[in-house]
């Protein structure tokens, strides 16, 4: 992998995390496209690395507050929404970690050698983000959720549809803010909710591939984790931003024309 490989699939890991397109979808097919030489899962998950520092850099208060509740909940029985909230990122976590661990092989030998499978699951995740997020429109409105106001149940069951996101396609941040949009969890809160649960998940990854680091350790890898991070940032706070406005239409959308454009190149080109 040379220079221009490694900033290009930084940047596709920075917008992919947190917009729920499918960063781990991208980072195979956008090589699988232009011919480039195979990288490793561990490449991957160091580019993750850079999202994490993304998403700590935003959300960095939040975190502060979330560990300062927990510890006021388990000393000083003081109970907060921070400190509740603390440990409902903890349990919504597990499913997710056990499942990545579980299926870890096959992730690595099967799915992310199967472009066709890859588009299967961009096109019908883009296709149930585009339609869950206009029922849940319809069904909630004026009275969604807030983050304030979410649930141990809720976020368990945000948590639990992590795990599917081991598939290259289906999107962690895609899979986590349907479920919730379908609760009836606002956009805002589905999002905010959704970037929170990525630090200790990103977080356990890079510290069971740490090893794995070392071996790849080099001036690209370096570079990819840079331009991750502050591409991530910015994406973090465009979709803030445009989601106050706007629906998740266009990501549904964009995965299933991305969807085509690899069956496409699967049938008749490759």
């Amino acid at each position: 992998m040379d220079i221009f490989q490694a900033i290009v699939l930084g940047i596709i890991q920075g917008i992919g995390e947190f917009l729920p397109i499918s960063s781990s979808a991208h980072l195979i097919i956008v090589p699988y496209l232009f011919n480039w030489s195979e990288h490793s899962l561990a490449f991957d998950i160091a580019l993750h690395f850079g999202t994490l520092i993304a998403v700590l850099s935003v959300f960095w208060q939040d975190w502060l507050n979330l560990f300062k509740g927990a510890y006021d909940s388990a000393v000083k029985r003081k109970k907060s929404f921070n400190g509740k909230m603390f440990w409902y990122i903890v349990a919504a976590t597990i499913p997710g970690a056990l499942v990545g661990k579980l299926f870890e092989s096959q992730i690595e030998s099967v799915l992310r050698n199967s472009p066709v499978i890859i588009a299967l699951a961009l096109g019908i995740m883009g296709i149930a983000i585009y339609l869950g997020d206009k029922y849940a429109e319809r069904k909630f409105k004026n009275k969604e959720v807030e983050y304030e106001k979410l649930t141990l149940k809720q976020t368990f069951l945000i948590g639990i549809s992590q795990a599917f996101a081991v598939i290259p396609g289906f999107s962690r941040s895609g899979t986590t803010i349907l479920t919730a949009r379908l609760m009836g969890v606002s956009r805002e809160a589905a999002a905010k909710f959704t970037f929170l649960l990525s630090v200790p998940v990103i977080f356990g990854a890079t510290v069971l591939k740490f090893d794995e680091f070392l071996k790849y350790f080099s001036l690209e890898l370096i570079i990819g984790v840079l331009v991750s991070a502050i591409v991530g940032i910015l994406s973090i706070k465009f979709l803030l931003k445009f989601i106050k406005k706007n629906d998740f239409a266009i990501f549904g959308i964009y995965r299933i024309v991305l969807a085509l454009i690899v069956l496409f190149n699967v049938m008749f080109i490759k």
